[in-house]
């Protein structure tokens, strides 16, 4: 059996490797700089079975609380609070969605973790928001880490995973 001392460089080159190509938030990005496939957390999973939020259940969203009504808006990638426009099953409008924007790729790409109800307790959900074809396409102008949208709203999803 190798000693400790033996083990210890094996065990910092398994760890670089296993955090190279994450962002903050852990999760590896495609070649194109869009998000790759996620896990659900369990606890996101069991909170929605409580809530009966099912996949596909959606509703509509503001993007960006600090740009609600704008056209055209920009979202920088990094975390990002939304706001509901609708009930989303038991969560009513205005609940504040947080999650995490993307915009590497083709398109830009918002995955959001956590639910907060206006009179509630946080909770730990799974969701995407889209346009039209599941797409929110940037507009020229768009630069590096940042992206121009001409709306200001999506649709918001529940969904199980990260794809």
């Amino acid at each position: 059996m190798p000693s400790t001392r033996a083990l210890r460089p094996l065990v910092v080159v398994v760890l670089l490797i296993a955090t190279s190509g994450c962002p903050s938030g852990g999760v590896l990005l495609r070649p194109d700089g869009s998000p790759g496939p996620e896990k659900c957390p369990e606890e996101a999973l069991k909170a929605m079975r409580i809530l009966r939020l099912r996949v596909g259940d959606s509703a509509f969203v503001e993007l960006d609380v600090n740009q609600t009504d704008t056209s055209p808006i920009t979202l920088y990638e990094g975390p990002v609070e939304s706001m509901l426009n609708g009930d989303l099953g038991p969560l009513e409008s205005p609940t504040r969605l947080y999650g995490r924007v993307w915009t590497g790729g083709p398109q830009v790409v918002v995955r959001y973790y956590e639910a907060k109800p206006p009179d509630g307790d946080t909770i730990p959900i799974c969701a995407v928001a889209r346009l039209a074809h599941g797409q929110l396409k940037k507009l020229p102008g768009s630069k590096p880490g940042m992206a121009v949208l001409e709306f200001s709203g999506a649709g918001v999803y529940i969904v199980d995973s990260f794809r």
